[in-house]
């Protein structure tokens, strides 16, 4: 699961394709495919919207 938004900077892709291509790989994630992080057994704090013991 790569994205590369150079395509749009040297002409190979749209803005609109690549925004299709970031809301399919949004949704396969969304609905259970591993990110990057979680295939490699880091993305279980990716989510977190509460940390106990955070300080700020």
């Amino acid at each position: 699961m790569d994205l590369n938004c150079g395509d749009i900077m040297d002409g190979t892709a749209s803005l609109a394709q690549k925004g299709q291509e970031i809301f399919e790989m949004l949704l396969r994630v969304a609905s259970g495919e591993a990110s990057k992080s979680e295939a490699q057994g880091v993305g279980n704090e990716e989510f977190v919207p509460w940390m106990i013991g955070a300080q700020m």
